[in-house]
C-alpha cells in the first residue's frame, strides 16, 4: 500500500469513506422514493385513460423515470449525506479525536473528496448509459400523450420547424437523414399572418424534393370546411436536418452525439450556444458531488458542546444550494448566449471550490 500524506491511516479513511456513502445513498433512496411517488400519483391518471395502458405502463413509467431522479439529486444526496456524517462525527467528538492525532482538516475530509470522486465518475458513466436513453424515451411516450411508441432509437418528439410563414410540428422524428421519418404531423400554412389551413398528418416519408404525406385532415379556414385525403405531396423544399437539428437535447444525447450535433449545427450556421452549455456540463455536472464535502465541512469542525453544530450544519446546507442555484442562473444565461458556455458550465463550480476553500481555511486556523 502507497502511503500518501494527505491521507489518514487505512482503516481511517474507510471508516470515514463509509460513513459518507452509506448516509449519502439512503438519503438518495429516500428523496426517490418521494419524488417517484408524488410523480406517479400525477401521471397515473394520464398513463390509464390511454386504452390499452395498465399496470405494466405504471411500472414502465418508473422504471423510465426513476433514472432521471437518480441522476437530478444524487449531488443533493451527497451534499446531505455529507452534513449528516460530518453532524455526526463531530457530535461523537470524533473529530476532535482526529485533530488531536495530529490531522489537518484537509486529512480527515481526504477520503471523502476521494469517495466523492469515484461517486462523479459513477455518475457521468451512469449518464452517458443509461439516463439519455430513458430521457429520450419517457419524453417522447409523454409528448404522445402515453400511447404507444415504436421501440426505436434516435427518437425526437415534439420538433418545431418554420418554413416560410408556415409551421410544421412533428410530434415524433425517426432516423436521420435520408431515412428520416415523421409522425404526428401538423402543418400550419399562413397566408399574410393569417391561419389560412392545418393540416394533421399521420407520416410523412420523404420523396425527392418533397414528403409523401400519409392519412391527411385539413381544415381549410377560409370555407370553415375539413376535408380528407389518403395521401398527398407536401413540403417541398424541407429538409431532413431541419427537424433532426431542431431539438438538440443535451439529456438526450450522450457526450459523442452531441459534439456530432454540435458539428452539424455549426455546419449549416445554427446557433450552439445551448447544446455546447449542455455538453461542457456533462462534465462539470457529476463533478459537483466533489464539491459537497467541502462545502458540507463546516458542519465538522468546531466544539459539539458549543451548541452551534445546527448553525453550522445550516450553513453547510446553505452553501451547497446556493451552489445548485447558481449552477442553473448560469446555465440559463449560457444557452441564451449571454455567458461563453464554458463559462457557463463551469463558473458556479470553480466559484464555489473556492468559497469552500476559503471556509475550511477559515476554519483550520
Amino acid at each position: 500500500m502507497i502511503n500518501l500524506d494527505f491521507m489518514p491511516s487505512r482503516q481511517l479513511s474507510l471508516y470515514a469513506a463509509k460513513l459518507f456513502l452509506t448516509r449519502s445513498l439512503a438519503v438518495l433512496v429516500a428523496l426517490v422514493l418521494v419524488l417517484m411517488t408524488l410523480d406517479l400519483l400525477g401521471e397515473s391518471s394520464k398513463i390509464l385513460k390511454v386504452p390499452g395502458n395498465g399496470e405494466a405502463d405504471l411500472w414502465r413509467y418508473v422504471s423510465l423515470r426513476v433514472p432521471l431522479l437518480v441522476s437530478r439529486f444524487l449531488p443533493f444526496s451527497v451534499l446531505l449525506g455529507a452534513l449528516i456524517a460530518f453532524t455526526g462525527l463531530n457530535q461523537h467528538s470524533e473529530v476532535v479525536s482526529m485533530k488531536a492525532a495530529g490531522l489537518s482538516a484537509h486529512q480527515i475530509l481526504a477520503p471523502m473528496i476521494v469517495a466523492s470522486i469515484g461517486v462523479a465518475i459513477a455518475l457521468f458513466a451512469f449518464n452517458e448509459t443509461v439516463v439519455i436513453k430513458s430521457a429520450r424515451t419517457v419524453n417522447a411516450w409523454s409528448d404522445a400523450d402515453y400511447e404507444p411508441i415504436p421501440p426505436e432509437s434516435g427518437i425526437l418528439s415534439n420538433v418545431w420547424i418554420r418554413d416560410g410563414d408556415d409551421l410544421i410540428r412533428a410530434r415524433q422524428v425517426f432516423g436521420r437523414g435520408r431515412a428520416a421519418t415523421l409522425k404526428g404531423v401538423t402543418i400550419y400554412e399562413r397566408e399574410r399572418g393569417a391561419l389560412a389551413r392545418v393540416m394533421d398528418v399521420e407520416r410523412a416519408v420523404q420523396t425527392p424534393g418533397a414528403w409523401r404525406l400519409e392519412n391527411i385532415q385539413s381544415y381549410d379556414a377560409r370555407t370553415n370546411m375539413v376535408f380528407h385525403q389518403s395521401e398527398a405531396t407536401g413540403m417541398l423544399g424541407v429538409e431532413p436536418e431541419q427537424f433532426t437539428l431542431a431539438k438538440v437535447d443535451p439529456a438526450e444525447r450522450d457526450i459523442v452525439a452531441l459534439r456530432q450535433a454540435i458539428g452539424d449545427l455549426e455546419a449549416v450556421g445554427r446557433p450552439t450556444d445551448e447544446a455546447l452549455t449542455g455538453w461542457w456540463h456533462k462534465i462539470s455536472g457529476p463533478l459537483s458531488t466533489v464539491l459537497m464535502p467541502l462545502l458540507a465541512a463546516t458542519a465538522a469542525f468546531g466544539l459539539a458542546r458549543s451548541g452551534k453544530v445546527l448553525l453550522r450544519a445550516t450553513i453547510g446546507m446553505a452553501l451547497g444550494f446556493a451552489y445548485f442555484v447558481a449552477d442553473n442562473f448560469s446555465l440559463a444565461l449560457g444557452n441564451i448566449g449571454a455567458y461563453p458556455p464554458f463559462l457557463a458550465a463551469w463558473a458556479p463550480f470553480l466559484l464555489f471550490l473556492l468559497i469552500g476553500e476559503l471556509v475550511l481555511v477559515r476554519q483550520e486556523e
